[in-house]
């Protein structure tokens, strides 16, 4: 397939994470409901929020309605952005204990004077439903099984279903945060894929990303990857979701300019995000599962 076979404006197939996430979540709902007749078990998500940000709240809004979705417990804990660390922590303890709740999320960001990291290593890992203990990193480093971070599982399990394979491929992924970039990385080595994570000191950044077969926008900058910047026939997963000055929503990919070169991509809301979701509900019916064999 030559280059000039993807200059058609409609070559691009759209990768439909909202439809892909659903037939997940109904898949869930099934074993949720299985789960319950066989165990007399409801998985149990806690969310707390600190504060009233509003991104933040719709975030938690759309967590709630997934476990209505799904059947689960869900529990919402609002505290105000003044609360000590110490409090914080207290809440997460009793949480711990509670042996109706099998996943723990504390939506980020934080307020400044509470320590992220404080806040992530006092999650019990077996409830760690988003992935982010330093313990199930290590796990995921080492390769073994664990909580993994919901955004980089999404975008794998997008890939799996949209029948791209990633073995062999290089992959250049472009932001290295610990929520996305880094996670993402390790489980794209373990299924035998080449990666390349680039950042804001990457030098000659372009002539990498344009290397790419799999291109993951990563960065949080308004459609900043350019057609310029992208190899054609490569399939581009945007991850960036970023509210512009009218109030609409754009990517971290110029997704007018690349869809035409490249032959999948996702789409900015409607690819990634209902994935993120997907998969903090499938580890919260797993560690649910888990605690039953316990």
């Amino acid at each position: 397939m030559g280059t000039g076979d993807f200059l058609g404006e409609e070559m691009a197939e759209i990768i439909d994470g909202k439809k892909i996430s659903l037939i997940i979540q109904e898949e869930l709902r099934v074993k949720t409901a299985t789960l319950s007749q066989a165990f007399g078990v409801v998985p149990g998500l806690a969310v707390i929020l600190v504060g009233n940000d509003p991104a933040s709240e719709v975030y938690v809004r759309n967590k709630k309605n997934a476990c209505e979705r799904l059947g689960f417990l869900s529990r919402q804990i609002a505290l105000p952005s003044e609360i000590s660390q110490g409090a914080l922590l207290e809440q997460i303890a009793i949480l711990n204990e509670d042996e109706d709740i099998h996943g723990i999320l504390v939506q980020l960001p934080l307020p400044k004077h509470i320590s992220t990291d404080a806040v992530i290593e006092a999650i019990a890992p077996r409830k760690d439903v988003d992935g982010f203990h330093p313990y199930n990193i290590g796990r995921l480093f080492a390769g073994l099984p664990a909580p993994r971070a919901c955004t980089p599982a999404g975008i794998m399990v997008l890939l799996e279903k949209s029948g791209i394979g990633v073995v062999g491929k290089h992959v250049v992924i472009v932001g290295r945060s610990n929520i996305v970039g880094k996670p993402l990385a390790l489980m794209f080595i373990a299924q035998s894929a080449t990666v390349t994570v680039c950042h804001s000191q990457t030098v000659a950044l372009g002539k990498i990303t344009k290397e790419a077969d799999i291109l993951v926008a990563a960065l949080g900058k308004p459609r900043f990857i350019s057609a310029a910047m992208v190899k054609h026939g490569a399939t581009v997963i945007d991850v960036g979701v970023n509210r512009l000055a009218d109030g609409t929503l754009a990517g971290d990919v110029d997704f007018s300019e690349v869809a035409p070169l490249v032959s999948h991509i996702t789409p900015v809301p409607g690819g990634v995000g209902p994935m993120t979701i997907a998969m903090l509900m499938n580890n919260t019916l797993i560690a649910a599962q888990c605690a039953c064999a316990m």
